[in-house]
């Protein structure tokens, strides 16, 4: 994962709630598997190896953040360890073509979260966090994010 996107989903996670989170792991998931068919495509199989373990990781922490108070639990966490084992597999026999199920899965499932992330009005789960604001001024490229510091005593309190 690059830089940059690793300093993206950073500044997403201290910005989410509990929906949105979700929808970030789903998106971490992603970013790793784009990275492994990179590899792929680069013919480097110790990196697509690690992007496949990174989005192990990913689905290993959808399974752990699931609430099995709710009967739909169970069956999100059989697909995730269906979708876990594709990515295995496709560790094992160094192919590609065996991440395509998993991604069709969790984009379904993602798309349902970002519905239900879009009605989720309660706070960030980060406090005292840097305020990002976006669109205030724009670079060659890309837009420009601008974080504001009023309280500059960020972190523990003791």
């Amino acid at each position: 994962m690059k830089k940059e996107q690793i300093q993206e989903f950073t500044r997403r996670i201290s910005q989410s709630n509990r929906s949105e989170l979700v929808v970030v792991t789903y998106d971490i998931f992603f970013a790793y598997l784009a990275d492994a068919g990179e590899a792929y495509r680069n013919d480097d199989p110790p990196a697509f190896k690690e992007a496949l373990r990174g989005g192990q990781r990913a689905v290993e922490e959808l399974m752990r953040t699931l609430d099995f108070s709710y009967g739909l639990a169970g069956e999100l966490y059989r697909i995730y360890v269906y979708c876990r084992d594709c990515l295995a597999k496709a560790m094992y026999k160094y192919d590609a073509a065996e991440t395509k199920t998993a991604e069709q899965l969790m984009r379904r499932l993602c798309d349902a979260f970002v519905q239900a992330a879009a009605q989720d009005q309660s706070a960030p789960l980060m406090k005292n966090t840097q305020q990002v604001y976006a669109g205030y001024t724009y670079g060659r490229d890309d837009l420009v994010e601008t974080f504001a510091d009023p309280d500059q005593s960020r972190g523990f309190l003791a």
